[in-house]
Parts: C-alpha cells; structure tokens; sequence
C-alpha cells in the first residue's frame, strides 16, 4: 500500500466537496483520527484515518507544522 503524505495544518483537496460546495479543508489534527476545517463555512470533521486516506484526493498547500 502507498503512503499518502499530508501533515498538520495542510490544506487538502478530497473526493467530494462539502455541503457548503467547497472541497479545500485545513488539516488541523493528526493521529489515529484525522480532524478536518471546511474552509468555507468552518465546519470540523473528525474522521477515522482509514476512512480519511479513502476520501483524501491531494494536498492543494502545505502548512506550517510549527503554528
């Protein structure tokens, strides 16, 4: 299986855009659950990364893990 790389405040591209139509989502929590931002209405997401690797498409910037 292929590693998928995304890391902490990460603005990401998934496979089916929110309720709001916006698909960009900030990375704002990683483990064994990831928790995601909607960057348009600020709705939190905290999802399984199992279930978060499936519905992940790409990374559109990278953040900065130091915040």
């Amino acid at each position: 299986m292929h590693s998928k790389t995304y890391a902490l405040n990460d603005i990401v591209e998934m496979k089916k855009p929110h309720a709001c139509k916006t698909n960009r989502w900030q990375i704002t929590r990683v483990g064994m659950d990831i928790r995601i931002k909607c960057q348009g209405c600020g709705a939190s997401v905290l999802m399984q990364r199992r279930d978060f690797d499936k519905r992940f498409k790409k990374v559109l910037e990278q953040g900065n893990a130091a915040e």
